[in-house]
């Protein structure tokens, strides 16, 4: 496997800014792309079921970036642990809460860049989420159960996705709530041949789906659009495939 492409400045700030610049930020357009914006905060408001909320509820966010869908996982449950493979995006996440805010270099066009300011909304209360650097392939023991679980277009960027499912009916708690969304982007960089869920199977939710079953139920499944900015006239719109899963109370 290559290094960690996740550690350098230029995604880190790409990812600050499509977690938390407001829109007029990221796409200046009346056309197109708008839909896919909020991508992070969508994964709660709309991956999730908070109709019957236990007031003490904990929630786990693996692969969570810089933050933004922990964060917003605060506003319903009473702790959040956030996990990234990325130390340079944690460094981030743990600034903004401390601070509440942080400066963002945006790419503009060559080397201009500009500045521009990311504040948390203040009514999330940012004591309750913890951030901390780890593999979603090995997270540690003593992670406890959770409520909700989420784990936004990270298993295809996993070597081996299938010791992450293997793991997960030990850390939603029966009658959770577990959110996976993935655009299927298996590339050998990140996840050999071998262990893509594809293969040998009708397709790739196919393969999700046998290695979820049976200690999750499936709910419901959409796609979800997500736009990525690179510069003003250069983003990557992609479309992934969304799924709530419930844990089984008896398997």
């Amino acid at each position: 496997m290559s290094e960690n492409p996740y550690e350098s400045d230029t995604l880190l700030q790409q990812y600050l800014v499509f977690h938390y610049a407001r829109k007029a930020d990221q796409f200046p357009y009346g056309f197109g792309g708008s839909d896919a914006l909020d991508f992070p905060t969508r994964c709660v408001s709309e991956g999730l079921d908070f109709e019957s909320i236990n007031p003490k509820a904990r929630a786990l966010d693996l692969g969570c970036a810089v933050g933004r869908s922990s964060f917003e996982l605060a506003r319903h449950s009473s702790e959040v642990i956030g996990i990234d493979y990325s130390a340079a995006f944690i460094e981030a996440a743990n600034a903004l809460k401390v601070d509440g805010r942080i400066s963002v270099m945006r790419q503009d066009e060559g080397s201009v860049r500009t500045q521009i300011e990311i504040h948390l909304d203040d009514s999330i209360d940012r004591a309750r989420v913890h951030f901390e650097t780890g593999d979603a392939q090995h997270l540690r023991e003593d992670l406890g159960q959770f409520d909700f679980v989420l784990a936004c277009n990270l298993i295809c960027r996993l070597p081996k996705p299938k010791l992450l499912l293997n793991r997960l009916p030990q850390l939603v708690r029966p009658g959770g709530q577990l959110f996976i969304t993935t655009p299927f982007t298996w590339l050998e960089e990140y996840t050999p041949r071998d262990y893509w869920l594809g293969e040998g199977a009708k397709d790739s939710f196919t393969g999700l789906q046998a290695a979820l079953e049976p200690a999750f139920s499936l709910e419901c499944v959409w796609d979800m659009p997500f736009l990525i900015r690179e510069h003003p006239r250069k983003y990557q719109y992609s479309i992934a495939q969304a799924s709530r899963w419930r844990r089984s109370t008896t398997a």
